[in-house]
């Protein structure tokens, strides 16, 4: 189990620094983009996140 979730995390920052990585003006002009958004929004954009990601351990287990 920990080597697993070691493994999902170096995953996630791996997925994480693409964008900076290939193209860092979009992801200077998305991460402006994401200021703007009020606090609900965000709250929203994360738990569309956690849900998709519990619907996909459980489609995987």
């Amino acid at each position: 189990m920990s080597e697993a979730l070691w493994t999902a995390f170096a995953l996630v920052l791996v997925f994480e620094g693409l964008l900076p990585l290939v193209a860092p003006t979009t992801w200077r002009r998305v991460f402006a983009q994401l200021l703007q958004l009020r606090d609900g929004q965000i709250r929203f954009f994360g738990l569309i996140s956690v849900a998709l990601g519990v619907l996909l351990l459980a489609a995987l287990t």
